[in-house]
């Protein structure tokens, strides 16, 4: 990893928790934040969610304390998404919140909420954009007017829309005071890398905004071991934990966040109730940690400007168990462990922290540790754990033991061990 790459991304490493937030005019319909191309909606059938945006209980700071409580170090909030609706006040375009009921600057509120509560700020923005007339629309894969033969030969000039986009990208990065990343939304088919000018794209970023990190979506391949200027600072897989974290091709470690949604839509759809469990995802941020990556999960909010009740239940559940078992979280990464058929593990330093996701039957196992162990203590309240050998192990040479009296685990989500190594 490249020394530059590797300052920027020292805190990124360390916070390990962060939150996206979907929002914009699709939260109306609230089908999803795709529902313009799925159900290949007009510009003028879209256009009533535009004159009726207002969201009246938009209270960021209130999106903020539930980031902070549940434990997130960061956010990520959409700028732009793909129906070209910018939640910011651009000077380049009229399709915007302040043009809307809502009347005002959304992400300039979002910002100052985040960075009151002392969470760091980023900003998606899609480099794809279905209201504006410069960007291909009949016969590209995801433009909601792809089929539609009146388009056929509609004219458009794609570097006026690339103009706009690095224009627009100019106005993100110098009127919201420092911002800690940039989250572009996504290269497909032939537009991809150099389609975006993205060369000099992210150096008019680095120039802006130098502690400022990138996410890989610009096109590149951040995985060679002398990846282009735009190839991102960290990976962004989505919907998924990549098995065994991700590596360039020299085996190196690399950055990488995985982007998760509670349900299954990224924007608010009001009948997806199909949330995922606390318990699911506190195991999801240990799993992305022990393969050395971030979590970031999403919530979406709904037209008046809310987090759905059901997101904020999971939010404050989280929040519970990371008070009390942060520190295996936090700054920590890989174990160079092989997984445990019990759970995983993560490590900081002289520390290793064994997450117990499975009782099982008997004494559990710690393969390799025997003999290295100084001390083991409960994590969530500082409380002994016996790491004696057992009577009945005493053949398993090679194995330290953690011994629980009962038949069940102390804490049935995650029971968190915090092992401190001898040197």
């Amino acid at each position: 990893m490249s020394t530059n790459r590797e300052k920027r991304t020292k805190w990124f490493m360390e916070a390990r928790f962060g939150m996206f937030i979907h929002w914009g005019l699709y939260a109306i319909p609230a089908r999803g934040e795709w529902v313009r191309s799925h159900e290949k909606m007009s510009i003028e059938e879209y256009q009533p969610f535009f004159e009726e945006f207002n969201p009246v209980n938009y209270e960021p700071h209130k999106w903020a304390k539930a980031a902070k409580e549940a434990g997130m170090q960061y956010a990520v909030m959409t700028t732009k998404h793909h129906d070209g609706f910018c939640l910011f006040d651009s000077k380049l375009t009229d399709y915007k919140a302040t043009n809307t009921p809502a009347g005002r600057d959304l992400i300039k509120e979002y910002v100052e909420a985040f960075r009151k509560e002392g969470l760091r700020v980023g900003f998606y923005y899609s480099l794809l954009d279905w209201h504006h007339d410069d960007y291909p629309a009949y016969g590209d894969r995801h433009h909601p007017m792809r089929d539609n033969e009146a388009y056929r030969y509609k004219k458009h000039d794609f570097s006026k829309y690339v103009d706009y986009l690095h224009g627009q990208v100019r106005e993100l990065l110098t009127n919201y005071g420092k911002i800690d990343i940039i989250w572009f939304d996504f290269s497909y088919d032939d537009k991809v890398g150099e389609t975006w000018r993205a060369t000099e794209l992210v150096k008019m970023v680095r120039s802006l905004q130098p502690d400022i990190i990138i996410d890989n979506r610009l096109g590149g391949n951040i995985k060679s071991v002398n990846p282009e200027i735009y190839a991102g600072d960290f990976a962004s897989p989505e919907q998924i934990i990549p098995p065994e974290g991700i590596l360039d091709e020299a085996g190196n470690p690399i950055p990488w966040e995985a982007c998760i949604t509670m349900n299954n839509h990224w924007g608010y759809c009001a009948d997806d109730k199909d949330f995922k469990t606390p318990k699911q995802l506190i195991r999801a941020l240990v799993e992305c940690v022990s393969k050395g990556g971030n979590l970031l999960l999403n919530v979406g909010p709904d037209a008046k400007g809310e987090i759905p009740e059901e997101s904020l239940q999971i939010l404050s559940e989280i929040g519970k168990w990371m008070r009390k078992n942060g520190d295996s979280i936090y700054g920590c990464g890989r174990a160079e462990l092989p997984k445990p058929e019990w759970g995983r593990y993560t490590k900081k330093g002289n520390k290793l922290y064994v997450h117990i996701f499975d009782r099982g039957i008997g004494p559990i196992s710690l393969k390799g540790l025997k003999g290295k162990i100084k001390k083991a203590r409960l994590l969530s309240d500082g409380s002994e754990v016996n790491v004696n050998e057992p009577w009945n192990a005493t053949e398993y040479k090679d194995y330290a033991f953690i011994n629980f009296a009962g038949s069940r685990l102390p804490d049935d989500i995650d029971t968190v061990v915090e092992l401190e190594l001898k040197n």
